[in-house]
């Protein structure tokens, strides 16, 4: 593809997603709203950088935002490569019938398309545990964009984790498909619970400063 979906405004990004076109689609838009978590985790740290009150954990707070914006450029590049990853499936599908290396094809193409969503639950995982770091670090004026950033990562992990088995229920090879299924299920199970966990603790903390 010439064309960079994440060069796009966001008027036009989510005019494309709405058409009737290949890409971007839900792969692409978990990557982006997990790239969009891991930015407020980033901001949380900005926010709270130079103020004397958290100078003791001024490294961290730039360790954690120097790994933020790791995950983050590495989510923007994932919305491609999942793009990528669509146009040889669509491709293989695209084969004649009587095409005796259609199956073949397709299989190979499915497997690859595994390859993007998964990489973005990963990421995600990443961004789950910098923004429990952030909360503990950041300025009590900025918990809730932590929570926020955290509702916003774990939208983006289940959401990827559906393109991973949407590919994997689709495989002929049955061991390889397991195999990708279970690393996705058992971050699945793990992470999603904890960026609950934490946006939860978040917003209990606005609500007792509200009553406060």
């Amino acid at each position: 593809m010439d064309e960079r979906l994440t060069e796009l405004s966001c008027e036009e990004f989510a005019e494309r997603l709405a058409a009737r076109e290949g890409v971007p689609g839900g792969g692409g838009s978990a990557a982006l709203v997990g790239a969009l978590g891991a930015s407020l985790c980033s901001m949380a740290g900005a926010f709270t950088l130079g103020k004397p009150r958290f100078a003791a954990v001024e490294g961290e707070l730039e360790r954690i935002m120097e790994e933020a914006e790791d995950v983050r450029f590495r989510l923007l590049e994932l919305v491609e490569e999942d793009a990528e990853g669509f146009l040889p499936v669509s491709a293989a599908y695209a084969l004649s019938r009587d095409d005796p290396s259609r199956p073949a094809a397709i299989e190979r193409a499915t497997e690859d398309a595994c390859m993007a969503p998964l990489a973005m639950v990963g990421e995600c995982c990443r961004a789950v545990t910098l923004l429990e770091e952030m909360g503990r670090h950041c300025s009590r004026l900025l918990i809730s964009d932590v929570a926020c950033g955290a509702l916003l990562v774990r939208a983006a992990l289940e959401t990827a984790s559906v393109n991973v088995y949407v590919n994997t229920t689709a495989l002929a090879d049955r061991e390889v498909a397991d195999r990708i299924e279970s690393t996705c299920s058992e971050l699945i199970e793990e992470y999603v619970p904890r960026a609950e966990a934490l946006a939860s603790e978040m917003t209990s903390l606005i609500g007792a400063r509200r009553s406060a």
